[in-house]
């Protein structure tokens, strides 16, 4: 994907990347976590505006900053970096919502030949997991560098 996005900044584990959202209402710092979950080689995509004061992800607020497409593009990046780090990760994640959970899946679909170049991706339904696919509305993603 050959996609404007924001420079990223991260330690040498690439589990928490920082950038900053610019638009019409200034400059909004942004946080993208990869946490591990009791499972082996799951974790869990945490992303969301940060909290000055206390330096964490508030996945809650809603920027509007008229640069969607570039965040989640950034979003992506930090993916990729993270799962060449972690070869072996399976990531999960959903939104804080059911509307950021559909931005998401809206996101995957325009995207999806692009994104099954490199990953297997999932959705969750009640039912369980399937592989991804369009106009269907899931709880949640799984996505898996493929096997090269």
């Amino acid at each position: 994907m050959i996609l404007e996005k924001y420079e990223l900044k991260s330690g040498e584990q690439l589990e928490v990347f920082e950038f900053v959202s610019i638009g019409p209402k200034g400059k909004i710092p942004k946080i993208v976590q990869y946490t591990l979950t009791n499972y082996k080689d799951l974790y869990n995509l945490g992303f969301g505006d940060m909290n000055i004061e206390t330096g964490e992800i508030d996945d809650n607020v809603i920027s509007n900053n008229g640069d969607s497409e570039k965040v989640l593009a950034t979003v992506v990046a930090s993916l990729y970096a993270f799962t060449d780090k972690h070869c072996e990760a399976m990531v999960y994640a959903t939104g804080s919502s059911k509307s950021r959970t559909r931005l998401y899946r809206m996101g995957i679909t325009k995207y999806i030949d692009e994104i099954k170049k490199d990953f297997e991706i999932y959705g969750e339904l009640e039912s369980g997991w399937e592989e991804f696919q369009k106009e269907v509305e899931y709880d949640a993603f799984l996505i898996k560098l493929k096997n090269k």
